[in-house]
């Protein structure tokens, strides 16, 4: 097992498609957290989000015992795109035209940003009304603009890692996140927000 620790996401694949369960175990806990949080972000749902994450680790492990897995890339990206596409055949089974629906009992405040910030008390209070603003401001976003968000700015993916896990192109995800940060800029100037941080 101390070998599997060294190896990267995408080695642990390959090693789980020759034959080696093991590493799959490991590629599962190093990849659930992220994966479930942004599930979770997209469908606002627990049970739902179960019932997706399981679904998508098991196309994962099809689509891995299938070979149609090739070392091109992040496997985080891989598999987020997997999700996405698990996520996308669940709202057209649900018939719903949005992706998400804003509720006031989830309004992103599990998400963190402020623990990083060491400042002085005033500042900080501060800053965690800027975040809530923000975070309120999100869920009154397009859904296509908040998942670019979410990804951008919450798991730190690139616009290309973006555009291949929502399949779309690059120019479109630039383009959802310009409409987001205009969007939020236009809420802010609304409802005279401050939305800079000390």
């Amino acid at each position: 097992m101390e070998y599997l620790n060294e190896m990267t996401d995408e080695q642990l694949a390959l090693s789980y498609i020759s034959g080696n369960n093991r590493a799959f175990d490991l590629l599962l806990s190093r990849t659930q957290s992220k994966l479930f949080t942004y599930i979770m972000f997209v469908v606002r749902d627990h049970d739902v989000a179960n019932d997706i994450f399981q679904e998508t680790y098991m196309k994962v492990i099809v689509k891995l015992q299938q070979g149609k897995y090739t070392n091109s890339g992040k496997f985080s990206a891989w598999i987020v795109r997997i999700a996405h596409n698990v996520i996308m055949d669940w709202y057209r089974e649900q018939k719903m035209e949005k992706i998400v629906e804003p509720t006031e009992d989830n309004d992103l405040s599990n998400l963190g940003g402020n623990d990083l910030l060491d400042l002085n008390v005033e500042n900080h209070f501060v800053n965690e009304q800027v975040l809530s603003d923000v975070r309120k401001m999100m869920n009154l976003l397009p859904p296509t603009q908040r998942e670019v968000v979410f990804m951008r700015f919450y798991q730190e993916m690139s616009f290309k890692e973006i555009a291949e896990a929502t399949n779309v192109s690059i120019n479109t995800a630039l383009g959802r996140m310009r409409y987001a940060i205009l969007n939020l800029r236009r809420m802010a100037k609304e409802h005279s927000m401050a939305l800079q941080l000390d």
